[in-house]
């Protein structure tokens, strides 16, 4: 990464626009001025406006791209663990941000399983205080339940005010129904959405893997895919009678997706996320059979049977889950997708796979996964983008917690851009990850489509490769 100072007025032309909140997709120019979006699209037309700009004596740079090169709106990453505050050996604010930028994301929003955990304004304050010196925007997210423990709600009101953007108890589900329902009707008057990890521990127990063959041929405890579903369900029916904006978690299995389907169908308020690893792992990568759609990509990769790096929850499911959370993606029944970057210490992965963590560091290998998913199954990178960063900032109506609106490249949304080559293939390295965390199954995987330029509120914050650059 260089640490470069982006002139006053930046303008970006050579490259393929992709603006899904436009609906445009073409060859395309950009023009940055003062941390917001001046111009973008066709290119006669933004360059006259660049030459307006010049004629009146205004500095301008530009970044001249080849054709292939892709700009696109910054990423947004709804579901991201910082671990800061009481776990900075795993990650902190600003190398979850560092890492963030490197994947092409511009804004990141932060789950609260922290300690102390973020159930109160002091720890939000805390969080956006470390938040103001980040390479990109963080947004935090509070907790339903103080000390998620579910037995009390939180003030929700007084963390609205502080800057919450939603609230959830990840890495924990809310057990209790009543919980449940009081948290809903709390956040009907805020119009703040509440996120639920939907997992039935009665159900689940002790499971640490996906049940199934691979389970079995493993010997360990299988986790069904009906702990998922079942308690999606019970909230599903109680948004129905409550009327509050729900948000399911991560979903893993295609029962979740019929769920969501059926609810939307019935006009409730609900919305819903994938991951990157959801789509495209199985659990046959945990016994070191890298199946799914990364399958071709993966004959190179460090793959160990129990392999601890792909322990995740909910965890990898079978072949049929990933085919339905794709479908459900591509009909819009899932609306976005979202990390769940969740990195550990060596020390978490390296041991028993019962004793190891939960959790994958994706965020700097989420957009790769998905251009190469995109490739795989000649799905639009419109849409893709779409699912990263159009929509995540509709769902959340992130432009009531931001300066300028994002996950768009309208005039006058923030200056917040990704450049990423579609075509270029690589290797993942853990070793060479910006995150603390380490923990990813794709080591030594190659993926198809790499950033390379990260540009956040009009300045550079991450560059891969040194574009042809000419001040004028």
């Amino acid at each position: 990464m260089t640490d470069i100072m982006t002139p006053r007025i930046l303008w970006i032309h050579g490259g393929r626009l992709i603006d899904p909140s436009q609906d445009y997709d073409a060859p395309g120019d950009i023009l940055l001025e003062d941390g917001a979006v001046l111009a973008a699209g066709d290119p006669a037309e933004v360059a006259a406006q660049a030459q307006s700009k010049k004629s009146a004596g205004a500095h301008i740079e530009e970044i001249i791209l080849p054709a292939e090169m892709c700009v696109a709106p910054g990423l947004i990453d709804a579901h991201t663990h910082l671990r800061e505050p009481g776990f900075e050996i795993k990650e902190t604010v600003h190398s979850g941000a560092k890492a963030a930028a490197r994947g092409g994301y511009t804004t990141i929003c932060s789950m609260p399983n922290t300690a102390p955990v973020t159930d109160s304004r002091g720890v939000v304050a805390q969080i956006l205080a470390a938040a103001q010196t980040a390479a990109i925007r963080v947004l935090p997210i509070g907790a339903i339940t103080r000390g998620q423990e579910g037995s009390q709600l939180t003030e929700m009101f007084e963390l609205a005010e502080a800057g919450v953007i939603a609230f959830s108890d990840d890495g924990k589900p809310v057990r209790s129904g009543s919980m449940m329902s009081m948290a809903l009707h709390y956040a009907l008057p805020l119009n703040v959405p509440i996120i639920n990890h939907c997992e039935d521990p009665d159900i689940v127990g002790g499971g640490v893997m996906n049940s199934g063959p691979a389970a079995v041929r493993l010997g360990l405890k299988g986790w069904p895919s009906s702990g998922e579903v079942i308690m999606l369900m019970r909230d599903l029916e109680l948004v129905r009678g409550i009327g509050a904006r729900y948000h399911a978690a991560h979903l893993s299995a295609a029962g979740s997706v019929d769920a969501v389907r059926r609810a939307k169908d019935a006009g409730l308020r609900v919305t819903a996320e994938v991951t990157p690893h959801h789509l495209l792992l199985t659990d046959e990568w945990v016994e070191g059979h890298a199946s799914g759609l990364l399958a071709e990509y993966a004959q190179q990769a460090r793959t160990p049977q129990f392999n601890t790096n792909a322990k995740v929850n909910p965890p990898l499911r079978s072949v049929k889950d990933t085919e339905a959370t794709l479908q459900g993606l591509l009909d819009g029944v899932i609306d976005i997708v979202a990390t769940d970057h969740a990195p550990h210490g060596v020390t978490d992965k390296y041991c028993s796979f019962d004793e190891a963590a939960f959790g994958i560091s994706g965020i700097e290998t989420s957009l790769s996964m998905l251009l190469t998913l995109a490739q795989l199954r000649n799905i639009p990178l419109k849409t893709i983008i779409a699912a990263a960063a159009t929509k995540p900032a509709e769902v959340f109506q992130l432009a009531r917690h931001t300066r300028r609106p994002i996950g768009t490249l309208r005039a006058g949304a923030a200056a917040d851009v990704v450049i990423f080559d579609p075509n270029e293939r690589y290797t993942v390295l853990a070793e060479d990850f910006l995150s603390l965390g380490k923990n990813t199954p794709l080591d030594g995987t190659q993926l198809l489509g790499k950033v390379k330029m990260t540009i956040y509120a009009g300045s550079v914050v991450w560059e891969d490769t040194y574009f042809n650059r000419r001040p004028q």
